[in-house]
């Protein structure tokens, strides 16, 4: 099969279990907690990615019969590959994770730290499109502090991945829990599911919660003091 060109590395039609994924539906299927990734995944660099996407999403483009010598499209396909690779799918590359530092906690704070309403705007890995929202969350101080903008931006990072909420939720946690060096943290987020409010169902009331507790947070009365404050 053409490598760099046109053609990708989709199986053909036959290899694929089309059946099994008509049944499947908008069913939502498990998986691990985290994002499943080749291992050669960052062995090609971005404007190398951004080369082939643009060529693909051309095609695809072509395919579905638009006029790509038209002024207002011909520019789409690299805008789309520039979009995935730099902005809305840069969590996926570890070298833009962000590089956050500790500080002493020289206040001695030791009680519960909330940041709420975190905007995040991630994708759905079933249809890739937005998964709008925020998150809230908190931790216990062991011994070290973040500054506060730090804790944005890991939900912005692990947010800019094809996701599933449920998986959002935990990397998240696992992230806090790994960098403060504590088992106290805790992660809700409400967010609307463009797959359910803009085609499937077209529900558009409805919201999808996911939370995760560890340490301290899953004593009823430190869960319910952080969920006050998070209204």
């Amino acid at each position: 099969m053409k490598q760099n060109g046109t053609m990708s590395n989709i199986p053909p039609k036959d290899q694929m279990d089309w059946e099994q994924i008509e049944s499947i539906g908008d069913e939502h299927i498990p998986g691990s907690a985290d994002t499943p990734l080749r291992d050669d995944a960052f062995e090609m660099d971005d404007n190398t990615k951004i080369e082939q996407i643009a060529a693909h999403f051309k095609e695809i483009m072509h395919i579905m019969g638009l006029d790509l010598n038209d002024d207002s499209l011909k520019g789409t396909p690299h805008r789309v590959a520039k979009m995935y690779i730099k902005e809305i799918f840069s969590g996926l590359n570890p070298a833009n994770k962000p590089d956050v530092k500790l500080f002493e906690n020289k206040y001695q704070y030791k009680e519960m730290l909330v940041e709420k309403d975190i905007e995040l705007y991630s994708n759905c890995e079933h249809h890739f499109v937005p998964i709008i929202g925020k998150a809230h969350v908190a931790y216990v101080p062991n011994g070290k502090v973040v500054g506060l903008s730090k804790l944005n931006r890991i939900v912005q990072y692990y947010a800019k991945r094809p996701q599933v909420q449920e998986r959002l939720n935990i990397q998240i946690a696992n992230e806090l829990k790994q960098l403060l060096e504590t088992e106290d943290v805790a992660v809700v987020i409400e967010a609307t599911h463009l797959c359910v409010s803009s085609r499937g169902i077209k529900d558009t009331s409805s919201s999808t919660v996911t939370a995760s507790y560890h340490g301290v947070f899953q004593q009823e009365a430190k869960k319910n003091e952080f969920l006050n404050y998070t209204k």
